[in-house]
């Protein structure tokens, strides 16, 4: 049985902002803050980024995370309120992400990992357009891409950059991936493709010394990559909160009709 609003512990972290330091301060006040460790649900105050950062931060706890827009961008936040919030939060519809797994190696022969929860994208590090060879399931898709770079994008981020290049936006419960290139210039004409969720991505580096190459998972980079590979972690699971008749699913949906 779920526990009624009065029973809910809330933690609240905030961003920086100095709105979102003084929301934190007045909400703390009035519902008390607890420990993460001691929380039913974390409150995040902030923007999208921020909210990444929470859900990095804790990862491996398990808890739930609501979060309230004090930032610029809102599009993973639910609307600031002070009132009711703990009935809000109760009645709240969760949604369950999982991220995808960065394994980089680097020019030197070094194995980076990490967590991506929007996207893990390529980026050109010169003026020299990046060139690489994609593969799926082993099997080589894409001898030689010509491009600023290449994102492989979650269903929760594909309204994020992935969208910015022309992306298609994924409904939350189609399980698939977005590949989608940034400004392909051979093949001119290639959008990208979208891809079961349980597809492994390797991205080969091509001319590397001439053509050097970043790998960025999130906030996460690693520069000069000569190989990346890409899954969905299914052993991580991200549990987020959203106000009811505003979830996850319903704002990916009416992205896809705005203007």
């Amino acid at each position: 049985m779920p526990p009624q609003p009065d029973q809910i512990r809330l933690a609240f972290t905030a961003s920086d902002r100095p709105e979102a330091q003084e929301a934190r301060a007045r909400l703390s006040g009035r519902y008390g803050d607890h420990p993460p460790s001691d929380a039913d649900v974390i409150v995040a105050l902030g923007g999208d980024g921020f909210m990444l950062e929470t859900l990095h931060d804790h990862l491996d706890s398990g808890k739930p995370i609501y979060g309230m827009n004090r930032g610029s961008v809102g599009f993973l936040m639910n609307d600031y309120v002070e009132d009711a919030l703990l009935e809000k939060i109760a009645a709240a519809e969760q949604a369950s992400i999982y991220p995808l797994s960065m394994v980089a190696i680097d020019e030197a022969g070094q194995t980076h990992e990490a967590l991506a929860i929007n996207e893990v994208s390529l980026l050109r590090q010169t003026r020299q357009t990046a060139k690489l060879k994609l593969s799926i399931d082993s099997k080589v898709r894409m001898g030689e891409l010509v491009c600023d770079g290449v994102l492989v994008a979650t269903a929760a981020g594909s309204t994020a950059y992935n969208l910015s290049a022309h992306g298609p936006i994924i409904p939350i419960t189609a399980q698939a991936l977005a590949l989608t290139p940034i400004s392909a210039f051979r093949p001119r004409r290639w959008r990208g493709a979208l891809l079961s969720h349980t597809a492994k991505v390797t991205i080969d580096v091509l001319e590397r010394e001439k053509r050097p190459v970043s790998a960025v998972a999130d906030n996460f980079e690693v520069r000069n990559v000569v190989q990346v590979n890409i899954e969905e972690n299914r052993q991580r699971r991200l549990a987020m909160l959203f106000d009811a008749g505003h979830s996850l699913e319903e704002r990916v949906l009416a992205e896809q009709f705005s203007g």
